[in-house]
C-alpha cells in the first residue's frame, strides 16, 4: 500500500526519496498505462507549484496525450512543435523559464508560465515525454531537471 510522505527536506534530499517510491510503486506491475498513471499521481503529490503533470506517448509520428493530473490538455502534438515536440525532435530535456518566450509554445492552459519536458527513450526509440507545467515563471531549475531525468530513467524500466 502506498503511503504519502511529508517532504520536509531540501529538493536534493527529497527527490531521491520520490525516485525510490516510484521504483517500489511500479515494481510488480507490468502494465505501462497503469505505471504512467501512478507516476503522474506521485509527481503531482510530490511537486509544489505545478498545474499539470503527465505524459504524451509517441504514436504514428506524433505525441498523443497519455495519463496525467491537471486540467484537460492538448491531445496531439507533432514532433518539433511546442516544448514537448521539441524535446522529442532534439531528444533532450527542455527547461523553459517563461513559456511565452518559447517560439511556437502550445498553450493548453493559459495559467502555465514555465515548463519542463523530459523525453522518454525506450530501447533507443522515443516512447514519449514527461511534461510538467507551473503557473510560476522559472519554477524548474537544474536540480529539478537532474532528478526528473532520473525519475524518467527509473520509469523506463517499467514501461
Amino acid at each position: 500500500m502506498f503511503e504519502t510522505k511529508d517532504y520536509k527536506g531540501t529538493k536534493e534530499k527529497n527527490y531521491p526519496i520520490v525516485v525510490k517510491q516510484l521504483d517500489a510503486l511500479l515494481q510488480d506491475e507490468p502494465d505501462a498505462i497503469a505505471n504512467l498513471s501512478n507516476a503522474s499521481a506521485l509527481l503531482n503529490q510530490f511537486l509544489d507549484n505545478i498545474n499539470w503533470v503527465g505524459f504524451y506517448l509517441w504514436k504514428d509520428d506524433e505525441l498523443v496525450l497519455g495519463p496525467f493530473q491537471g486540467l484537460p490538455a492538448c491531445v496531439r502534438i507533432k514532433s518539433g512543435k511546442g516544448v514537448c515536440g521539441t524535446a522529442v525532435s532534439e531528444r533532450e530535456t527542455q527547461r523553459v523559464g517563461d513559456v511565452h518566450q518559447f517560439t511556437g509554445h502550445i498553450a493548453c492552459d493559459s495559467a502555465s508560465q514555465s515548463e519542463i519536458v523530459v523525453p522518454i527513450i525506450k530501447d533507443g526509440e522515443v516512447y514519449g515525454v514527461l511534461d510538467i507545467d507551473s503557473p510560476s515563471k522559472n519554477r524548474f531549475d537544474e536540480i529539478d531537471q537532474k532528478y526528473l531525468e532520473e525519475f524518467v530513467r527509473t520509469l523506463e524500466k517499467y514501461i
